[in-house]
């Protein structure tokens, strides 16, 4: 068994100390480390679900928070032996291990894992404060320290990439980079567009912190990693880069780690495609999908179709109650230039797109769509803002 330190927070002075704590807790020789999010009350709650005076099994090397959409603070168990199959998938699937830009909070999962990674390789990232974008084109900068230049990475989330855009400096340093790995929520359409156009390849990723991050990159699971659907096209993932489980919540690992076909599955809350050739398409969160009328409504897919008509520069879409329909969709809309679609636009392309059912019924023009954490879609806060301005 092996006790559990509480790790130091972020910011370029501890990324030294941290990798040699990571690399002796990867390596079984030091102890578990838990990073602690910014905020006193979460992490509080968070200390408390980890219970950080027990002991962990000898393997266990990182204990990350993860709630989901549920707000209630888990705390999951990683193997040093998880953590290192991830980083040396992605490493085969980049086309080999090299040096990372940390542009993210020490909280999540996707910041450790460019610690991680760097670990693995053997070299030391540099680290820019996450909502800076102009400090990017810095930090590519310095990746390349004066030496000969090797594989250089970036992992970003979609707000973040479009700021960077945003600024040309940013752009053109994110343009060097061998990849810049996209994760923690979708990826709209014309964001990709755009990167694509200022040159920077952008690597979609898919995966949660029970999966050490990551493991389904641009929809083709990583080297190890395997990918199901349950009957009702719950996506189902498994491999050696599996969390342990939750701490202190056997219950709640029973429930979400399967067995399925003699083989060990995580269960996530998400709808999924897979098609011909094996490609993952993720349609959205179980518990996001809408019923009208009736009929399910994925969300995701029609924030997709609206991400592609003109005026529109972010949409997110809800469920409000509505006596007639159960729930009415409802898509919260920010204005590009020229200014937004109008209904009678928006319900047209989705119609032709999804079906009826799925064509909101109302469009609703907001500053932005409610965010958390790292630029997810809070669905809950875009649900009452939507019942807010419908006067509902």
């Amino acid at each position: 068994m092996r006790e559990v330190v509480v790790a130091p927070g972020g910011g370029a002075a501890p990324v030294a100390g941290l990798l040699d704590a990571l690399r002796d807790a990867l390596a079984g020789s030091g102890p578990a480390l838990l990073p602690l999010p910014a905020d006193p009350a979460a992490a509080d709650r968070l200390r408390a679900a980890a219970r950080v005076e027990e002991p962990v099994d000898a393997g266990t090397a990182l204990v990350l928070a993860t709630s989901g959409s549920t707000g209630e603070a888990k705390a999951v168990e990683l193997a040093g032996a998880a953590l290192t199959a991830s980083a040396r998938a992605t490493a085969a699937r980049l086309g080999g291990h090299g040096r990372w830009l940390l542009a993210l909070p020490l909280e999540h999962v996707a910041a450790w894992q460019v610690l991680v990674r760097s670990a693995v390789a053997g070299t030391e990232p540099v680290v820019v404060p996450p909502g800076d974008p102009e400090a990017l084109a810095a930090g590519v900068a310095a990746l390349h320290d004066g030496g000969e230049r090797g594989r250089q990475y970036a992992s970003l989330v979609p707000t973040q990439l479009a700021r960077a855009l945003e600024v040309p400096a940013a752009a053109a340093a994110l343009a060097h980079l061998d990849a810049v790995l996209l994760g923690g929520a979708a990826a709209p359409a014309p964001l990709l567009a755009r990167a694509a156009g200022a040159g920077v390849r952008v690597v979609r990723t898919y995966g949660s912190t029970e999966t050490s991050g990551g493991c389904v990159y641009d929809g083709v699971a990583l080297d190890g990693v395997d990918v199901a659907l349950d009957d009702d096209g719950r996506v189902l993932l498994t491999g050696p880069v599996l969390a342990t489980g939750y701490r202190g919540r056997p219950d709640l690992t029973a429930e979400t780690f399967v067995q399925r076909g003699g083989r060990r599955w995580y269960a996530t809350s998400d709808l999924g495609a897979v098609d011909a050739e094996g490609r993952l398409s993720v349609l959205g969160r179980l518990d996001d999908v809408l019923v009208t009328g009736g009929r399910k409504v994925a969300p995701l897919a029609v924030e997709r179709v609206l991400a592609g008509l003109p005026g529109v520069a972010d949409a997110l879409v809800v469920g409000v109650p509505d006596p007639e329909w159960g729930q009415r969709v409802v898509a919260l809309v920010v204005p590009g230039a020229g200014g937004a679609p109008s209904l009678e636009e928006v319900r047209a392309a989705v119609r032709e797109e999804l079906g009826a059912a799925s064509a909101p019924r109302d469009v609703l023009a907001v500053e932005a769509v409610p965010v958390r954490g790292i630029g997810k879609p809070d669905r809950r806060a875009a649900a009452d803002l939507a019942a807010r301005l419908l006067g509902t």
